[in-house]
């Protein structure tokens, strides 16, 4: 968007990209960066989705600073050591007065000006003091983009059923994909060998199943079909093994989570604890 003009709500922090969307949001020096590829989540609405509901994550839980606290950082190029504090020096290089100054929102500027020959040597100690009273009239957090407060309040936009888990590297078809199937893939040791079709899958922790169909023994078409039909199969037996890993941790979980009303580990039976 041009200058000074924010991103619409719904891309807040959100950056097309060639491959997909990438997020990017600072907070108190830190940057939340991710980034989502079309390829990895199915096509572009559910990359775009699954970037909306990560960035809306990031905002509900890391939230921006409050306003009184930006407003007392000091910028680089103060020379008094209080922020909002400064002083107007006359064209001899001799202080005039000193100045407090708060922006408190966009129609409210609060300045009050000290000079030094109507207070005295005190100018500046009546500038710090009015600077003080001055961001007591600040409140709420520091306003980064009109999305911000809408985001943070309301509930989350997205139901799970609607995100599409994020596919493994073996089933993203690449552009050198000669099936139109991911984890199908056409082999020939060399030149002169009629090749076969591929069907394989990775598995986290158990490595890669393959298996292989000859187009000498299946003729081209078949061997490609044959090929499908088992890459189907062992995505199947690979979510069936994630289901079955993901049962076996909540079992584990549940069982090492105290019982209530479950002794202390090394009290018998019908004994009190000491007091």
């Amino acid at each position: 968007m041009p200058k000074g003009i924010p991103n619409p709500a719904a891309m807040y922090g959100i950056y097309p990209r060639s491959w997909g969307y990438e997020v990017s949001i600072v907070r108190n020096g830190t940057r939340y960066f991710k980034q989502f590829g079309r390829a990895s989540y199915g096509g572009d609405r559910q990359a775009l989705l699954q970037a909306q509901d990560w960035r809306d994550g990031v905002v509900r839980s890391v939230p921006p600073v409050p306003r009184r606290d930006r407003a007392e950082k000091l910028r680089i190029n103060n020379t008094t050591g209080v922020s909002g504090v400064f002083c107007q020096v006359a064209p001899g290089g001799k202080v005039r007065a000193w100045v407090a100054k708060t922006y408190i929102g966009q129609d409210e500027i609060l300045r009050t000006d000290f000079p030094v020959n109507t207070v005295g040597e005190a100018a500046q100690t009546l500038a710090i003091e009015e600077r003080a009273r001055q961001l007591d009239r600040m409140d709420g957090l520091a306003k980064l983009h009109p999305a911000e407060e809408t985001i943070r309040t309301s509930p989350p936009a997205f139901a799970p059923e609607q995100l599409s888990p994020k596919r493994s590297k073996s089933e993203i078809r690449r552009s050198t994909n000669s099936s139109g199937v991911s984890g199908v893939h056409f082999k020939a040791p060399n030149p002169g060998h009629p090749g076969y079709w591929l069907a394989i899958t990775y598995t986290a922790g158990k490595g890669s199943v393959s298996k292989a169909f000859s187009i000498k023994e299946h003729g081209a078409e078949k061997a490609k079909l044959l090929a499908i039909e088992e890459r189907e199969r062992q995505l199947e037996q690979k979510l069936a093994h994630m289901q079955q890993a993901a049962a076996g941790a909540l079992s584990m979980a549940y069982r090492q989570e105290p019982r209530q009303g479950a002794r202390p580990h090394g009290l018998a039976a019908g004994a009190r604890p000491q007091q």
